[in-house]
Formats: C-alpha cells, sequence, structure tokens
C-alpha cells in the first residue's frame, strides 16, 4: 500500500498451486519493490533467490508483464526444475502491481484490520477484492494463455483462549502465526500476563466466567480451550457454553481432574455425546512441563482437528 501510494514500482510473487512436499503453499506470497525492499516468502531456498532476480530485474525495465512459472522441486524433472529437491510442486504468479490497485489493496488491509471476510481475486486484468460471507471454489483456474486466481482473505477459524495465565501467553506466541483470530478472555483486571500478550487480536475482562457465553459463538470454525486459574472457574466456563457446536474444546488439567470433572456432569444428566467431545485433559500426550511445552501440545492437538486427521 505505501509502495502504491508513493508510485514505487513493485511486484507480487504469489504460490496460485501447489502439490505435494511444496515448500511454498498455495497463498504464500512475497512482495518486493524497485528500492529493493522485500517481505514474506514464497519457500525460500535457491528457487525463491531466483524470482526475486527475476522480479529485480522487471522492475529495473519497467514491465507492467503479468507471469505464471511453475516450479518442479526435482532434479529429474524433464522441465522447469526449481533446484530443490524437496518434491512437489508449485506454480508462482509474478504479477506487476500498478496504481489502480491502490483502492483493492486498501480494502484487503481493511478486512483484515477489522476480521471480516472476503477475496483476492487475479486475472491479467488485474486485482480486485470483494467482501464474501461464505466461500466457493478457491485456486488456480487456468485455459493456454487465460487464468484467474481466487483466494480467500481473512481469517477461516477464530481461536478463543479463556484464562490469560503463562500458558495461555505461550499458546497465543504460538498460534498467532496460523490463521487463526484469537481472542482471549479472563476475569483480572491488570493481570501481567494479559498485558505481556501481544499476539492476541481481542483482549476481554469479564467480571464473571458466565459471561463468555456472550463472547465466544459456536459454529463449525469456532476454537475453545479453558485454562482459568482453577477448577471452579473452569467449571463456570463449560456450564455457560455446554451443548454449542465447537470444531474443538478442550480444558487444561490434570487427567484426574478431568475424569472427576466429566463424570460428575454426566451424573448430572449433561449431553455424553458433547461432553465425550472435550479435549480434557487438552493436549498431545507428550509429558508437557513447562508452559512452552504444554502450548505446543494443546497448538498440536489444534491442528490436528483442524486438518481432521
Amino acid at each position: 500500500s505505501t509502495s502504491i501510494k508513493k508510485q514505487v514500482p513493485c511486484i507480487l510473487m504469489l504460490v496460485v498451486q501447489s502439490e505435494g512436499s511444496s515448500p511454498g503453499r498455495t497463498g504464500f506470497f512475497m512482495v518486493i519493490n524497485a528500492n529493493g525492499e522485500m517481505k514474506g516468502s514464497v519457500g525460500g531456498g535457491i528457487m525463491e533467490h531466483k524470482f526475486v532476480e527475476l522480479a529485480k530485474a522487471r522492475l529495473a525495465t519497467f514491465s507492467i508483464e503479468h507471469s505464471l512459472h511453475k516450479q518442479n522441486h526435482n532434479k529429474s524433472a524433464v522441465a522447469n526444475q526449481s533446484g530443490m529437491i524437496c518434491s512437489g510442486a508449485q506454480t508462482i504468479l509474478l504479477y506487476s502491481v500498478h496504481k489502480n490497485d491502490f483502492y483493492a489493496v486498501n480494502e484487503i488491509i481493511e478486512c483484515l484490520e477489522n476480521n471480516r471476510n472476503g477475496y483476492l481475486h487475479l486475472t491479467p486484468n488485474g486485482l480486485d477484492f470483494y467482501y464474501a460471507s461464505t466461500f466457493d471454489a478457491e485456486g488456480l483456474k487456468q485455459e493456454n494463455e487465460d487464468w484467474e486466481f481466487r483466494q480467500r482473505i481473512g481469517y477461516a477459524n477464530k481461536l478463543y483462549i479463556v484464562g490469560g495465565g503463562h500458558c495461555a501467553l505461550a499458546l497465543s506466541r504460538i498460534m498467532c502465526l496460523m490463521d487463526f483470530y484469537i481472542v482471549l478472555i479472563d476475569d483480572r483486571e491488570n493481570l501481567n500476563t494479559m498485558d505481556e500478550n501481544t499476539f492476541v487480536y481481542e483482549k476481554k475482562v469479564v467480571h464473571d466466567y458466565a459471561e463468555v457465553s456472550n463472547i465466544i459463538y459456536p459454529g463449525i470454525n469456532a476454537y475453545v480451550i479453558v485454562m482459568t486459574l482453577g477448577y471452579r472457574t473452569d467449571d463456570i466456563v463449560i456450564r455457560s457454553l455446554v451443548g454449542g457446536t465447537f470444531k474443538y474444546f478442550g480444558v487444561l488439567g490434570s487427567s484426574s481432574k478431568m475424569a472427576k470433572m466429566i463424570a460428575g456432569y454426566k451424573n448430572e444428566g449433561m449431553d455424553e455425546l458433547w461432553l465425550d467431545a472435550i479435549k480434557a485433559p487438552a493436549g498431545l500426550n507428550i509429558k508437557s512441563q513447562t508452559p512452552e511445552e504444554i502450548a505446543i501440545s494443546i497448538a498440536g492437538e489444534i491442528i490436528q482437528v483442524k486438518n481432521n486427521l
């Protein structure tokens, strides 16, 4: 956006298709401007260096060409060898950003800043953006010299972390690197680990954890991890959200504590199917001890569920 505003020529390098073990996945992007400033990645290594040099050459000649380049990560490939040997393939689009793209780029920035969703649409005729609440087919469509690429803009998943302590801080640090809009909730004001947490998009301080039902919205892309100060507050959160549909619902705690809690709910007559879906205790069984290890185990479990493994 700044480069376009200052009329500094720049090129968008975007992975529009990927196969196998390609290091650059669909949606990876890199921008380089005529001043040599770069941001992002299309997979790294010798391949990325090659395309950076190609982009620089185009910028030096003020070329407005858009082009697609398939890269095979296999030295035995007949053509389009990337120089990498990790197997798989990827197609990279080199798109020369024009001043007419300024409005669409600003719309994308506004979409992300306001946690909305939309589509990026690229063709040889230019870059477009439009808001959308539902998503259809994405990816690259190509027929001879004609092509178009559509990609969702915005966060596909929403993660609610209930409890803002050290484990939440460590988990936020990991999960902010992925496609999750993160909301952090706690009932304590001026909590140092909440103040230090710069990795989430929203922080909510509630007077009573029963209020979480007004903040956490069920849905197939909603993930909840409960890690409050203790059993009593965990119980309030669970009772406030019981019956809701979530992609992931986990509670941090010891195995004995979780077993006792779930058994007690079943004795009360709570929905057993809903209770059985709770990850309790949350996290992969890797004998985690520190907040960082616990965070990694929970992040791994969330990724496992997200990818339907």
